[in-house]
């Protein structure tokens, strides 16, 4: 229920840190930071943040840090909040009822609560606050009144079950705020350079920029690229510091043309001569960087047995090794590795087009939509007055939008626009503010008193909750383009009408219209390859926020 095009790719711009750094966790005084691009200004397609100009404490240097880098609050709070919010309401509420043994439920229910979640490795220091978890918790809620019902069973327990319930609802909402919460706060530290592990990239300059590329232009992940080596003499692209070179291979293919094999005829040697050995190279980089990952972005000159003895130099050194996989917008659970023929392989599966999951989204649609259409006619009849008195026209508006597969129906929503809008269009062509097929303007002159309450807001997509139930749209998927636009599209953009489109969808709860075309197609093909029923009820979830936030809505 939000404003067509708009997205947000988090954080959005580059992180800087410092690739070698004093003892005490600063740069020295005029000491220049060694930082993930040389050029000026943010990252490629990164827009600016100006609270990345401060730069921050090494996260193992400053106090009140674990050696993650994370708070150290973030373990207690979460047994705590854990604890308390199944045992406190259990205990209060039974003694207020008078239900048998309060203090021995109010314990087994703390003690289920946190041995399930802990069993799911929800209080490891790898795995605080690196996402809300609201479905986790619900998860490990739904397994706490399985093994809790089962307890009953073989205790005995005669209190009554409408209370017992009752009394748990408590613990997954304040889990649930104590995840979100954390999680936050984790963000916010990253923006800052808190709490992230310093990674060397090893590789040639392109599978290496690339990668630095992908890392840099967000911040929700804890990597922090302060240098790279590079296999061959080709500087990297994106700018981050080269801190080494690994030797080319004979007759590997160079930037530039030309290869190590020229002007090399008629010498002799072995077939198939040893890898060069490129620990040395890499850990002397590692040290003087002080990184503690190294990510390696394999290509044809760094793959096969020379791939696997630099990883033996890493791992025996005590360092954290990574391979880059080069897939791009695939969600983890769509690969699934195997090994054949002593080749490791990562399968990807196809996106869900079809299926029981695909069957249960249509359903839960139309039947959510249907029940919103019923508890929000007298919203509805208030609206449709308020537009017909703030200006002359109709409540409704109707446009051609593009939908499944490109196919074209009517699209309906409360008009917040004058009835000439669409003559008055071409017109305002020259001050259109997006980059790509869209057409958008913050202040535009079309909108109505009450329309922008209503943009601000996002009630005017209210009566696209008919067009779901007729199964032209779905609550979570895409804006649906018009047809000037679709138009417009090339090979890649015309995968985002591979799935239905959506009142709501991923780039409209993180900015909507403030973000380019670019970032905003990014997403949607995301989530038109990776969509799950989980993916949609996280969407929704956070819908509510977006809409009370508004940024982005004009």
């Amino acid at each position: 229920m939000l404003r067509d095009q708009g997205t947000e790719v988090s954080g959005g711009y580059m992180r800087h840190d410092a690739a070698s750094l004093p003892a005490g966790g600063r740069p020295a005084a005029g000491a220049a930071a060694v930082r993930t691009g040389r050029r000026e200004g943010p990252h490629r397609g990164a827009p600016q943040n100006p609270r990345r100009s401060r730069r921050h404490d090494r996260h193992t240097t400053y106090a009140g840090r674990d050696a993650a880098g994370k708070a150290p609050w973030y373990l207690p709070s979460a047994l705590c909040t854990d604890a308390l919010g199944a045992a406190l309401p259990v205990l209060l509420l039974f003694q207020a009822t008078g239900q048998p043994r309060p203090v021995a439920a109010a314990a087994v229910a703390a003690g289920t609560w946190l041995g399930v979640q802990a069993a799911h490795r929800r209080y490891t220091r790898r795995t605080l606050g690196e996402s809300r978890g609201l479905l986790a918790v619900v998860h490990d809620w739904l397994i706490l009144l399985g093994l809790l019902a089962v307890f009953r069973v073989f205790t005995g327990e005669s209190s009554a079950p409408a209370y017992a319930l009752l009394a748990l609802v408590p613990a997954p909402l304040l889990a649930g705020l104590c995840r979100v919460l954390t999680h936050r706060h984790l963000t916010a530290e990253r923006r800052e350079a808190h709490a992230v592990c310093r990674v060397l990239v090893v590789g040639e300059a392109g599978p290496l920029d690339e990668v630095v590329d992908q890392l840099a232009a967000r911040t929700d992940h804890p990597y922090v690229v302060i240098g790279a080596v590079t296999v061959g003499g080709a500087e990297p692209r994106s700018g981050v510091q080269r801190t080494g070179v690994l030797e080319a291979p004979a007759g590997a293919a160079l930037p530039g043309g030309g290869s190590t094999a020229d002007g090399r005829a008629g010498q002799t040697g072995p077939a198939h001569p040893a890898p060069p050995d490129d620990g040395p190279a890499v850990l002397e980089a590692a040290r003087r960087t002080r990184a503690e990952m190294v990510l390696v972005a394999p290509g044809a000159a760094l793959t096969g047995e020379r791939l696997r003895r630099l990883t033996w130099s890493v791992q025996d050194a005590g360092l954290s090794l990574a391979l880059a996989s080069g897939l791009a917008g695939v969600a983890l659970r769509r690969i699934h590795p195997a090994s054949v023929g002593g080749l490791n392989l990562l399968h990807v599966a196809a996106p869900t087009r079809r299926g029981p999951q695909h069957a249960l989204k249509t359903v839960l649609d139309r039947v959510g939509a249907a029940l919103g259409l019923v508890l929000l006619a007298p919203v509805f009849a208030l609206l449709a007055a308020v537009i017909r008195l703030d200006s002359p026209g109709p409540a409704l508006y109707r446009q051609t939008r593009t939908g499944l597969d490109g196919r074209p129906f009517t699209m309906w929503k409360f008009r917040s626009m004058v009835t000439d809008a669409d003559r008055i269009r071409p017109l305002l062509a020259a001050a259109d503010e997006q980059d790509g097929p869209t057409f958008k303007i913050r202040r535009d002159p079309r909108v109505t008193r009450v329309g922008r309450v209503l943009r601000r807001t996002s009630l005017d997509e209210l009566p696209q909750l008919l067009n779901v139930v007729r199964g032209e749209m779905s609550l979570v998927g895409p804006r649906p383009p018009l047809p000037d636009e679709v138009a417009a599209y090339d090979s890649v953009a015309l995968r985002r009408l591979r799935v239905r489109p959506g009142l709501t969808g991923p780039w409209q709860v993180g900015g909507r219209s403030d973000l380019s075309w670019d970032e905003s197609l990014a997403l949607d093909l995301s989530y038109a390859d990776n969509w799950s029923l989980t993916t949609d009820l996280d969407v929704l979830a956070r819908t509510f926020r977006a809409v009370v936030d508004g940024r982005g809505a004009y």
